[in-house]
């Protein structure tokens, strides 16, 4: 198992022409469904007098959760040749939006795939790729005199500290690469 994956930076644009039909793609990282449906309603917003607003997204380090629409292009043609780029590219976490204006000349479905696939694929050239690890969020909890024998772990093996509590009870969280995890878990466990 990996515990590292791909994603973009920030909103990438890419642009895609066909027979006066214009396809406009948008690529933003997102993280939630909720994420993917506010971005969306403020395209359909936005492009009102578009014809189609099609998408696909996938999110997860695992890659698991999906979706592809046409939004009324014929069955296959938009979301899938979208889809098709993020898997190509390896991607996760990201949202890719076309938006078609029309342009009278009716494409075919061939022409419809190919014209859904090139505009993805311009947004992905323009987007900054980056590859992110899989972290774990590891809470411990240990009496103040264990302190400097917590505090010594935490600066050999780096994990990111994401909040502390020092009291008669203190409490560390932490967030470390998910192939790291078991170790750190097994080091303050020790200690107990």
């Amino acid at each position: 198992m990996t515990d590292e994956f791909k994603t973009i930076k920030e909103v990438a644009e890419g642009y895609y022409t066909e027979k006066r039909s214009k396809f406009l793609a948008f690529a933003h990282h997102v993280e939630t469904v909720d994420e993917v449906k506010e971005i969306l309603a403020g395209y359909r917003k936005k492009y009102y007098d578009a014809r189609h607003v099609c998408y696909a997204y996938m999110l997860g380090t695992g890659r698991e959760e999906f979706r592809a629409n046409d939004d009324g292009e014929p069955s296959s043609t938009a979301g899938k040749p979208i889809l098709g780029q993020i898997n190509s590219n390896e991607l996760t976490d990201i949202l890719i939006v076309v938006v078609r204006y029309y342009g009278g000349v009716n494409l075919g479905t061939s022409g419809l795939i190919v014209a859904y696939r090139e505009a993805a694929a311009d947004a992905i050239a323009h987007a900054t790729i980056e590859t992110r690890q899989v972290e774990e969020v590891i809470t411990y909890t240990f009496a103040y005199q264990q302190m400097n024998d917590v505090m010594r772990i935490v600066k050999e093996m780096s994990p990111r500290i994401l909040s502390q509590t020092f009291d008669n009870t203190c409490e560390i969280k932490l967030s470390i690469r998910q192939s790291e995890a078991e170790e750190l878990r097994n080091r303050l466990g020790k200690l107990l």
